[in-house]
């Protein structure tokens, strides 16, 4: 496996303090930082971008031509390797779970502009996504193209080497801190952190993307730490996953609102918005304490936000009328 990578990022991404939401979730004022991955610059910027240096850098020193990946309709992933494609040079085919639909918004609409190809595989479990890309790539391969599978949200031991870079950035910006707290999905940002950190400085909060995200983590960690990584020895919360990974939770929604309202901070109802809410419920119950130095990952996802209807509706109906 090449350990190449392509620049495709602007680091190192900022960390700002956020005193106002750190008071409102019960810590003390200078507890709370916020590191802004979701300014890393690239086809709306966001985590997936450390990742696609190291699978895009892979997939380009083998020879590829195209970059075909999977996901959901409203995959950051997808959106943003369509996006290096672009800036490489190379064609992209994104296969999506799901069948087209009315709505275009969001991360689709960026697929679109970015000049992605889509190939929907209907209504499909991990297996038979992994099994339309495979067809995917056979289809490429007989008309002469040179593709490169990306995998599934760019995790895995070889995307993950992004997040040990982000995980120095951090020891770095703030040696003193106690807490990382993020989003939890297919693995890949979780297990860089924790292979940079250690286990016991990283909480990730789990949004539903997989069965079993802690076995994940540590298959993707255990290969870039000489610290013996367990999936049971792992800080993850899983009480955020409510409905299933598209569902629009209560703690969410109450989430976005106080990160927008107290920070001006945008987040989105399948990531980042349930990564605040476990922080939220993570200081609650005491695992999070006052006095400690706590970083929440922003792992963007704003286009999200656009493409998720229930989302949109909830936030349209913050704004309220003029009585002046």
């Amino acid at each position: 496996m090449s350990h190449s990578s392509v620049p495709l990022g602007t680091y190192p991404t900022p960390l700002e303090p956020a005193p106002r939401l750190a008071a409102a979730l019960g810590l003390g004022p200078g507890d709370l930082w916020i590191k802004r991955d979701d300014l890393t610059g690239l086809g709306g910027g966001g985590n997936k971008i450390r990742k696609l240096e190291w699978t895009v850098g892979a997939a380009l020193a083998e020879g590829a031509d195209t970059l075909v990946t999977t996901g959901a309709p409203q995959s950051n992933h997808a959106r943003l390797t369509a996006a290096a494609a672009a800036r490489l040079g190379l064609d992209t085919v994104l296969v999506l779970r799901g069948s087209p639909g009315a709505s275009r918004s969001g991360n689709l609409a960026l697929d679109g502009l970015f000049g992605a190809r889509l190939a929907w595989a209907g209504d499909v479990d991990r297996a038979g996504l992994d099994a339309a890309a495979a067809e995917v790539c056979a289809r490429l391969r007989a008309r002469g193209a040179r593709p490169a599978l990306i995998p599934f949200g760019g995790s895995g031991v070889q995307g993950a080497r992004g997040y040990v870079r982000c995980g120095e950035e951090l020891d770095e910006q703030l040696p003193e801190l106690r807490t990382v707290v993020v989003a939890l999905g297919s693995g890949g940002t979780m297990a860089g952190l924790v292979a940079a950190l250690g286990a016991g400085s990283v909480l990730g909060v789990d949004v539903g993307a997989l069965a079993d995200p802690a076995a994940a983590v540590a298959e993707f960690a255990a290969p870039l730490t000489t610290e013996q990584v367990t999936a049971e020895g792992l800080r993850v919360r899983r009480d955020q996953v409510g409905a299933g990974y598209a569902a629009l939770t209560g703690p969410v929604t109450q989430a976005l609102r106080l990160a927008a309202r107290t920070e001006g901070l945008v987040l989105d109802p399948i990531y980042t918005g349930r990564a605040l809410a476990g922080l939220q419920a993570a200081v609650r119950d005491g695992d999070v304490r006052p006095g400690e130095k706590t970083v929440f990952v922003h792992t963007g996802g704003l286009p999200g936000l656009f493409g998720h209807p229930d989302a949109v509706a909830f936030a349209e109906e913050g704004a309220a009328a003029f009585e002046g």
